[in-house]
């Protein structure tokens, strides 16, 4: 899911071919960093089950799930707690993004808890086995949402917190996870924000060819000339390549080891890609460090460096080295290095979270996006059904199960559940695939225009469009509104069952 990705050390080896200089303007290079809150976290572990679901092999086991903790704003025993519901990634690296959650705890007296997901981070079932195959039967989106279960009534009773109700926060698959707690579990939260949750195309409903149409049409409100130059620049590899000119394409493009085959072209497209859909989706109006190190309005930039460039091809190793070169200082571009072609088109990362990853698009989560050179401006690279099965085949020996989360997780019915709020930006690849209409009064979708990926778990910052500030403030007063009636509830239901003493 475009996910956290660390990129691996900068290639300074004598070069075969020299990157074409970044030209970002000074403005880019100062834009201001988001403010830092995070207030007194504590890293902690809990003894968590391994399997819920099965009271013999790993039932009576346990593995140190690690979560991270501040009670500094918290009113001891009678305020909320907020819950963030981690995802595809070490824990640090989305508390360290989500400001507004500390904000919001501020004004409401909460406690803040960040939980990190099962085969991610330090939250290691297996240890460092545990992405080696028949190691990861336990990773699925119905362990994950125990272990927060289990987690919050754990630390509830630990903390003195019974009483204290509970909001869920998270986004992107968060965001999915958040939602799903509050349906599965809404005995133990009050109430979820998810933000940027594609909970739609993630349950095989929608277009498979949405997602990159949606990243072409940021770089086309960014400019038309823009979007033209990119399909050149992608014609003009292809061409160089059908009269077999792989020496010209490595070296405008500068490689760091020469393009030779069909099979390279078809990962530098892969490679140039997944530089689109990083730039669209963290397209923030200030610099950040959250998936890669990025200037601000990265797809404004993006452009600029494509269109200051005669020959098409340099200006797109220019464009993509806003993602991957964003130091400058990269001499060239390792492509089987710095992208891993896995089940999920819009990138795996790298490293053992990437592995885990791939491992969930193989099994429950369907990422069937592709791009077809027609409704987007990226080479045609298929992604079919029969592909990815026989790739998850191949990889982990697993077959995914294309329609289970629509059975497990309601599909698009949703309208059973309640206290939801689905918030998407008009910038984010992923709003397609989420929930982009309120489906009754507690079932509330918030639309950021000029918002990127859950730019509304971010915190506050000067750069920031008046439109998400609108939005946090309606998600805090919706929160707040769950908070008080969650309370009021108990003291009803306390009342009462004193009323039916004798």
């Amino acid at each position: 899911m475009g996910s956290v990705l660390l990129l691996p050390p900068l290639l300074l080896l004598p070069p075969l071919l020299l990157l074409p200089p970044l030209l970002l303007p000074p403005l880019a290079r100062a834009a201001p960093a988001a403010r830092v809150v995070r207030p007194g976290l504590e890293e902690r572990l809990f003894p968590q089950v391994r399997d819920h679901f099965n009271f013999e092999t790993c039932g009576n086991e346990t593995f140190p799930q690690r979560y991270l903790v501040s009670a500094k704003f918290w009113k001891k025993g009678f305020g909320p707690i907020f819950f963030y519901t981690g995802n595809e990634g070490d824990i640090w690296t989305f508390a360290q993004n989500s400001d507004f959650i500390f904000e919001l705890a501020e004004e409401q007296q909460a406690l803040v808890i960040f939980a990190e997901h099962r085969y991610y981070g330090k939250s290691l079932p297996f240890g460092l086995e545990s992405t080696q195959l028949k190691k990861t039967a336990l990773l699925t989106v119905e362990q994950a949402l125990a272990d927060y279960a289990v987690l919050i009534t754990e630390l509830k009773q630990q903390l003195g917190a019974a009483d204290c109700p509970v909001i869920a926060f998270g986004g992107s698959y968060g965001g999915m996870l958040s939602a799903y707690l509050r349906m599965k579990y809404p005995n133990v939260v009050a109430g979820a924000l998810a933000a940027s949750a594609p909970l739609l195309s993630v349950a095989g409903l929608g277009d498979p060819t949405q997602f990159f149409k949606d990243v072409t049409a940021d770089f086309q409100k960014s400019s038309l000339g823009c979007v033209r130059a990119v399909r050149k620049a992608f014609q003009q590899i292809k061409d160089l390549w059908l009269s077999g000119a792989y020496d010209e394409i490595s070296s405008k493009m500068a490689t760091c080891n020469k393009i030779s085959n069909k099979e390279d072209v078809y990962q530098l497209f892969g490679f140039a890609r997944n530089a689109f859909t990083m730039m669209a989706m963290m397209d923030y109006p200030y610099k950040t460090d959250f998936m890669g190190h990025l200037p601000a309005n990265p797809v404004k930039v993006g452009c600029e460096q494509i269109m200051a460039h005669k020959d098409p091809v340099e200006g797109l190793a220019a464009l993509v080295g806003v993602f991957y070169n964003s130091s400058g200082l990269a001499q060239c571009y390792d492509i089987y290095q710095l992208y891993q072609s896995c089940a999920d088109p819009t990138g795996c990362g790298i490293g053992s979270d990437a592995e885990a990853w791939d491992y969930q698009v193989c099994t429950e989560i369907n990422l069937t996006f592709n791009s077809n050179n027609v409704t987007d401006m990226f080479p045609e690279l298929p992604f079919t059904e029969a592909m990815r099965e026989q790739y998850c085949w191949n990889k982990w020996r697993v077959r995914p199960r294309a329609h289970w989360l629509q059975t497990n997780f309601w599909g698009k019915d949703l309208r059973s559940a309640s206290n939801i709020i689905f918030s998407n930006g008009d910038l984010d690849p992923w709003a397609g695939g989420g929930i982009n209409s309120s489906l009754s009064p507690s079932l509330i979708a918030l639309t950021i225009k000029g918002g990127a990926h859950h730019l509304d778990l971010r915190g506050r910052n000067p750069a920031d469009p008046p439109s998400v500030t609108e939005v946090r403030k309606l998600e805090a007063g919706i929160i707040s509104s769950w908070v008080k009636s969650a309370g009021l509830a108990r003291e009803q239901h306390a009342g009462a069952a004193a009323g039916g003493q004798p």
